[in-house]
């Protein structure tokens, strides 16, 4: 009969519709779509981003201090009232914590690549102690030339030497809680991996120490 004829077509069109339509071919209920989309929203970033990212800061950071460097040095070179500062001897022992710091994170990097876990945090943390002691030794420097009555405004050099000092370890203090975000973390549910987030740490924190060796020499020259 030509009632019962249109039934199924009726139902071949309403099926139609919930696939999607349109002859796209898309599977009903996500299919292999829904697969592509959750596969597409679990793989990680590429490490590129994570590199560029590093640059562009350790670049920036560059510009910041080579203007403050040039100020320095234009500033010394034509003002009356130079009193040069008498670097604190804690200085020197703050730079040898320092680079002793970029020494136990390559060694934890070396032991991260063969996989001794254990090893690699105990390194760690040892950077990330070193860190926080240097910190404290500049404070202390701080306090030391404080008790000789040089402030911030005393003069131009001892307001360029807090000015050094005082961003440099406001950077470093960067870096120190990046150090504790690689240790404390749990990377086996992170979108980095622990060699990579070990790496670029690595390049910050020795970039760090090579601007701090910088600041030093000019400081110590610009007595």
């Amino acid at each position: 009969m030509p009632g019962m004829s249109t039934i199924p077509d009726i139902e071949l069109i309403i099926e139609h519709s919930r696939g999607g339509g349109g002859g796209g071919g898309r599977p009903p209920d996500g299919g292999d779509d829904g697969d592509d989309n959750r596969r597409r929203r679990s793989r990680k970033p590429s490490p590129k981003r994570y590199y560029t990212g590093i640059t562009v800061g350790i670049v920036s950071i560059s510009m910041f201090f080579m203007a403050l460097a040039s100020a320095f040095l234009v500033r010394k070179s034509g003002s009356p009232d130079w009193v040069p500062v008498r670097l604190p001897g804690v200085l020197w022992f703050n730079t040898a914590v320092l680079l002793a710091s970029s020494f136990t994170l390559e060694r934890a990097r070396r032991e991260l690549a063969q996989t001794f876990f254990a090893r690699f945090r105990k390194l760690w943390l040892a950077t990330t102690v070193l860190g926080t002691l240097f910190l404290a030794g500049q404070l202390v420097a701080w306090r030391q030339l404080a008790a000789q009555g040089v402030y911030i405004a005393s003069n131009p050099a001892s307001s360029f030497f807090y000015i050094f000092t005082g961003a440099h370890g406001v950077h470093l203090l960067g870096g120190v809680a990046v150090l504790l975000f690689v240790l404390l973390r749990n990377f086996e549910k992170s979108r980095i991996s622990v060699s990579v987030a070990a790496e670029i740490t690595s390049y910050y924190w020795h970039f760090m120490d090579g601007l701090w060796v910088f600041l030093l020499a000019l400081l110590y020259l610009g007595k």
